[in-house]
């Protein structure tokens, strides 16, 4: 048989023209082998083409392995595979400390028919990971599919089970997000999956997840230091005294920085999913009638206005009647008193009277400025608008001057209170680190009435029925707040919440560092259930604790030393002003 060239192959030709002519040529090599009686030369050529193919075969699977090792992003080997990676950034606080990342985890997978010996699969694996779910495992082993048994194995326990060396058990690698502090901080942290589900981790979602692709962080404007003493102290108090829930929140408020939010009951993130009843923040998320520290913004108004200044004079010697209503005081009087008197002992009549007397537009146009009327604009998208009265009758008026007839976060009553003692401007509240002025910020009172307010708080704290939240050398004033809830329609005495709304320093400019501690009990066990009794003391161990922390030294003022001595003061008749 006369031998037969390969014909020339066209640069543009297809490759598979090329291997089947390739493929061509070697075949009628044996052929001519054959014909021309060279046997030897037919077994060179066969075992030339074994070597080709093996080389091929070799070449592929160190390339595979190559691809693999360098280009896949994760290892495939070992009995696990890796997941996608969770784009999102670290979260901490404002000095660095971390409050939620990235960590990876296990998911563990069986494949029924690569088992060699069920029963002693599910003994060792069981032994070796006592938390699995028994029978959970059992059925994978015992089924006729691939199925995830357990997801959110860590590290060790992979481990743990991978060291056994079992056929037919498999580990998919997770991303999830973690919460290294637990409980702490949860509430304005949140949590999230692929993205943002709940607090700042869905307030600030698009930024977490550019901060992951970059790897950068985002700083939340939290103090951990300031967070964990309020945490502290709320959670004792509330448990002490038998507490349905509690709220604590402590603000910058020249800034509307919030420097620590807590909420109790306490929920953990890293084991959402599972019932716990703290889940929600009340912070921004719970509406409460505030009771008597919205005498603060009925006073400021007054005084802003001009209807009232500090000697005016509001009778209280008897219960006021409106329509069919009866307005007594909690700690009664029954006398003339000062304006400043009816704050002092928190008297329910003075502040009607004084309310009703600016009507209804002038205590709208306020409440609306001081934020009290529409939901508190932090980045938080669970902050919820309050309950307010639909009509400003004169009964409305007097109920809204001490707190009553209308529901609202403790978020919105401490943004209000900040706005009254920061030199009169409304700062929106913010979970970022200020780095420059507040957008949103607008003039509520003026600043000799912000003057006035702090002066009044002072004297509250020193006089009056804020006593218990006095902390030595910080300067602290505030205003307590009680009211009783509605129960079948109702308001039952013995169903309360104590508030009480903090601040310090009192003194120096009214541009000067100045921050807000407002703590809410939400029915209190016991007796008494007042806010200066459940409240007040938390909120001045609170201050006593974090006053370093935020560069508030201590010292003296004209009503006590450095170490909270009082200062002997000459004798003034009762209900003068000082």
């Amino acid at each position: 048989m006369s031998s037969v060239e390969p014909r020339p192959i066209a640069s543009a030709a297809p490759s598979w023209r090329w291997l089947t002519t390739l493929i061509w040529w070697i075949e009628h090599a044996f052929e001519r082998a054959k014909a021309d009686q060279r046997p030897e030369e037919d077994t060179r050529v066969r075992i030339a083409l074994l070597l080709v193919a093996f080389g091929v075969l070799f070449t592929a699977l160190v390339g595979g392995a190559g691809h693999a090792a360098l280009l896949s992003g994760a290892p495939n080997v070992g009995g696990w595979r890796a997941g996608p990676v969770l784009a999102r950034g670290d979260l901490t606080d404002r000095n660095g400390a971390l409050l939620a990342s990235n960590i990876r985890h296990y998911g563990l997978y069986v494949e029924p028919a690569e088992v060699w010996d069920r029963q002693g699969t599910l003994t060792a694996m069981a032994a070796a990971l006592p938390r699995l779910p028994r029978q959970r495992l059992r059925d994978a082993l015992y089924g006729d599919r691939r199925v995830v048994v357990m997801n959110g194995l860590t590290p060790p326990e992979r481990a743990a089970l991978h060291d056994l060396a079992l056929g037919g058990i498999y580990f998919e690698a997770e991303n999830g997000r973690a919460y290294p502090l637990g409980a702490s901080t949860a509430h304005v942290i949140g949590f999230a999956s692929e993205r943002g589900v709940t607090g700042a981790e869905l307030a600030f979602d698009r930024e977490i997840r550019e901060a992951g692709r970059t790897g950068a962080t985002v700083p939340l404007s939290i103090d951990l230091r300031v967070q964990a003493a309020l945490e502290n102290e709320l959670y004792a108090a509330a448990a002490e005294i038998g507490a349905r829930g509690a709220v604590g929140i402590v603000t910058n408020i020249q800034t509307g920085e919030v420097l620590g939010m807590a909420s109790w009951p306490e929920y953990d993130p890293n084991r959402r999913g599972q019932p716990q009843p703290g889940e929600m923040n009340r912070v921004v998320s719970g509406h409460y009638e505030m009771g008597s520290v919205f005498k603060a913004f009925t006073v400021a108004a007054g005084l802003d206005t001009g209807q009232a200044d500090m000697t005016t004079t509001f009778d209280a010697s008897d219960p006021l009647r409106i329509g069919n209503r009866t307005i007594r005081d909690f700690h009664a009087q029954n006398r003339v008193m000062t304006l400043e008197e009816v704050f002092l002992h928190s008297s329910n009549i003075g502040t009607s009277r004084l309310a009703i007397e600016m009507g209804g537009d002038t205590m709208r146009r306020y409440f609306q400025d001081m934020g009290l009327l529409d939901a508190a604009p932090i980045e938080l998208h669970e902050s919820a608008a309050p309950r307010r009265p639909v009509n400003w009758s004169d009964t409305t008026l007097a109920s809204l001057s001490f707190g009553y007839g209308i529901m609202v976060t403790p978020a919105q009553a401490a943004a209000a209170m900040g706005s009254l003692l920061n030199g009169g401007r409304y700062v929106p509240l913010t979970l970022r680190p200020a780095d420059g002025p507040h957008p949103g910020i607008r003039r509520v009172v003026s600043e000799d009435t912000s003057l006035a307010m702090l002066d009044l708080m002072r004297r509250n704290v020193v006089r009056g029925s804020g006593s218990r939240a006095d902390a030595p050398g910080l300067r602290v004033g505030g205003k307590t707040g009680s009211a009783n809830k509605v129960v079948n329609g109702r308001y039952d005495p013995t169903v309360a919440i104590g508030t009480f709304a903090a601040v310090f320093p009192t003194d120096g400019p009214l541009d000067a560092p100045r921050y807000m501690v407002f703590i809410l009990m939400d029915e209190p066990q016991g007796y008494p259930r007042t806010g200066g009794f459940v409240a007040a003391p938390v909120a001045g161990r609170i201050i006593d604790r974090i006053g370093g922390f935020v560069g508030v030294g201590r010292a003296a003022d004209r009503w006590r030393t450095a170490t909270g001595e009082s200062i002997p003061r000459p004798e003034v008749r009762p209900g003068a002003a000082q």
